[in-house]
């Protein structure tokens, strides 16, 4: 039995000396080596067992290479596939090339050049099948919610969310913006006897004031000029599931009141109607307001602050927990190497960075700084070139406006130019590709910062 260490490779040839030889040489390297003599064996080899990559020959008893390419490409068309060939069937091998094979070889092959261009097609085999296994593992939950950390405070939640999860108590979620309240929310539900009925969201602070009112009720044809047909509301949607109020201290006091009514009746009317809907919903709200000192001011009802604050949940900053950021970077560059069909890692200067940085926008502001350099990064890796400028604060080339800190683009381009050139031993044209510029672009910004020193081509 050989390691799989190296991958799965399966070798097609009618020439069982030229299996034999080829199998030794690969299994020498960690390979685990199958074969098939003729393209219907290689067929049912493919459908008993997964492997990395194919080997195969261009001339068989039973057809030749190409079928079995194209039966490769209609079944499994991310397995890589290297033909060998001899001299006369050098231009169908070039054919497949140009329809997407991964190489070829002329018989009797450079081992050694086989072998380089072997493990480069099992690593991009490999990696293909890692990120479609991710994205089904997305496809199949997609609502599901992740609440992500380590830290004390979270596994604080975590034990209070499985404490109260089936209750029907309204729950309070309190936290800075961007901190993940909805995401408790959802917890809350989707870890329920609830979770097979909706999860209704409604932004408070998104909708304008004066269209709440129906957008949580609904409303009869002809309640108001508009109003062509009926529409089932918010609170009606969420019969049986829960009902989540995002930023609940933007709702008005009337809409308090007539909120407060449905939470002690379980019954409501539609705008412009006269029937009595009896709906049973959780309540789960949330702000990143001292409702205490609203309720203070007169701008929220005392009754209705009781009535939603049975079980009160505060989310901590970023800040607070901050040894929950590599966990969280981890999994947002997951999720956006999918998205984004990548395979990267944070580099220790960039995750020192980004470990540092205050987040006044919580967890939200991380996601959006990891999609962003997921989006940008051009390496294996993203490094601090690929994070934003607000995560820099006193970074060289800083200039004051308005009493904040801001860094000049231009002074970040110089020192991104004269970075790459530096990495590049100034060869220019090394540089250039480095930093995805054609010749003519880079060129053009060595005029313009005044970079002459380096004389490389």
């Amino acid at each position: 039995m050989f390691s799989t260490v190296g991958g799965r490779v399966l070798v097609v040839d009618d020439e069982p000396s030229a299996v034999r030889v080829l199998t030794a040489i690969l299994e020498q390297e960690g390979y685990d080596v199958s074969s098939a003599m003729d393209v219907a064996s290689a067929k049912e080899a493919l459908a008993r067992r997964e492997v990395d990559a194919v080997i195969t020959d261009m001339k068989m008893p039973d057809g030749d290479g190409l079928q079995l390419y194209g039966h490769i490409k209609a079944e499994l068309p991310d397995l890589p596939v290297i033909f060998l060939t001899a001299y006369g069937t050098v231009e169908s091998a070039v054919n497949a090339m140009n329809k997407g094979a991964f190489y070829y070889f002329v018989k009797p092959p450079d081992y050694l050049n086989l072998k380089s261009i072997l493990a480069r097609a099992v690593e991009q085999s490999r990696l293909k099948r890692e990120l479609s296994q991710l994205r089904q593992k997305l496809s199949e939950e997609p609502t599901r919610p992740a609440l992500i950390g380590k830290s004390q405070p979270i596994q604080k939640i975590y034990d209070l969310v499985e404490a109260i999860k089936d209750s029907p108590s309204s729950v309070l979620v309190c936290g800075e913006t961007g901190a993940g309240k909805e995401l408790i929310a959802r917890a809350l539900h989707f870890g329920s006897s609830r979770r097979v009925a909706p999860f209704v969201a409604v932004n408070c602070a998104a909708i304008p004031g004066e269209l709440l009112e129906s957008e949580l009720f609904g409303y009869e044809k002809g309640a108001f000029t508009g109003a062509v047909g009926r529409r089932i509301g918010r609170i009606e949607q969420a019969d049986g599931g829960t009902l989540f109020l995002d930023e609940i201290a933007e709702l008005d006091v009337s809409l308090q009141a007539k909120l407060l009514r449905v939470l002690q009746e379980r019954e409501f009317e539609r705008l412009g109607g006269s029937r009595r809907i009896t709906v049973d919903f959780r309540l789960v709200s949330s702000t990143n307001r001292d409702l205490q000192k609203e309720v203070a001011a007169g701008t929220f009802r005392e009754d209705l602050f009781y009535r939603i604050n049975v079980v009160r949940i505060q989310v901590p900053s970023l800040r607070q927990r901050r040894e929950d950021i590599p966990l969280l970077i981890a999994e947002f560059v997951k999720e956006f190497c999918v998205r984004e069909n990548k395979m990267l890692s944070v580099s220790l200067s960039a995750m020192k960075i980004l470990r540092g940085y205050g987040w006044p926008g919580n967890v939200r502001q991380l996601r959006n700084v990891i999609e962003r350099a997921v989006v940008l990064a051009r390496g294996n890796e993203i490094v601090e070139m690929d994070l934003p400028e607000e995560l820099f604060p006193t970074r060289s080339g800083i200039q004051e406006n308005g009493g904040r800190s801001v860094v000049s683009l231009r002074k970040m381009e110089e020192a991104a130019v004269r970075a790459a050139l530096a990495e590049c031993s100034g060869n220019k044209s090394k540089a250039a590709k480095l930093l995805g510029l054609s010749r003519k672009a880079f060129y053009k910004r060595l005029k313009d910062f005044g970079i002459m020193e380096f004389g490389s081509p």
